[in-house]
């Protein structure tokens, strides 16, 4: 199945990368005007490149409010508006400490509320607008090597819900993926194929499909979720993991 997104404008924090880059060349491959930010120019050069002409990038530091105001505002401006926002950037940091659970709270749930705030009257004035979250599986069980983490996708997950309350009546659907382990290059699931073994091998043995997930497998049910066949969903959060929740 392909999507029309032609005219539309989608926003995607935490673009240059894995999931979120997936999803930002499904949107503009289907005909959407894209916006995408990041930390390093490197990344956001590369980004536009594959992107190609008609779309923005924008530096951020997603843990910073003051840089996600300006990188809004700068989105928005070219882009004309916006119709989708994808609140994707995560840190996940190991363990539980303080720096962790700042880290984890201020990119992985204090951006999205950011965003999205921001976001929001702009989306208003448009029919169709959505606002997808990206949170993670691990909002669903506890997690000894990723408490912090485990604990704000979780909260992300009770805070689509509230937001898709709130906003519903502006017209704005908001919905949630929640991934499995997703592997691709340069990503924290090819680096413990190598240096932790063991703890890959446990995870690929608990996915039923033998499998681990793909960027775009996400981003296409992220298409589908801004498209008018989900127009009736909202407040939802789906997995989508290969049956990893069911080990």
């Amino acid at each position: 199945m392909s999507f029309e997104f032609s005219a539309r404008r989608v926003i995607v924090t935490g673009g240059t990368r894995g999931i979120g880059r997936a999803i930002a060349l499904g949107f503009a491959r289907s005909g959407a005007h894209v916006s995408v930010c990041g930390r390093s120019p490197e990344s956001l050069t590369a980004m536009a490149a594959e992107l190609g002409g008609n779309h923005h990038t924008g530096t951020c530091d997603l843990a910073q409010g003051p840089q996600i105001e300006r990188y809004m505002a700068d989105a928005i401006a070219a882009l004309g508006g916006v119709d989708i926002l994808v609140n994707n950037a995560s840190g996940m940091p190991s363990g539980d400490t303080d720096e962790a659970w700042e880290s984890v709270m201020n990119v992985d749930l204090l951006a999205t509320v950011r965003a999205s705030r921001i976001a929001a009257p702009h989306l208003e004035k448009n029919a169709g607008a959505a606002i997808i979250n990206i949170t993670s599986i691990s909002a669903f069980r506890p997690s000894a090597r990723t408490p912090a983490y485990a604990a704000a996708k979780a909260a992300l997950v009770h805070y689509t819900m509230s937001q898709a309350m709130m906003l519903a009546r502006k017209g704005i659907r908001v919905n949630a993926i929640a991934p499995g382990s997703v592997e691709f290059p340069g990503g924290s699931w090819e680096r413990r194929r190598t240096t932790e073994p063991e703890l890959y091998s446990r995870v690929l043995n608990s996915i039923p499909f033998g499998r681990l997930g793909t960027p775009e497998e996400i981003a296409n049910v992220a298409l589908f979720l801004a498209s008018p066949l989900a127009g009736w969903v909202t407040g939802q959060t789906l997995s989508v993991d290969g049956g990893q929740l069911l080990g």
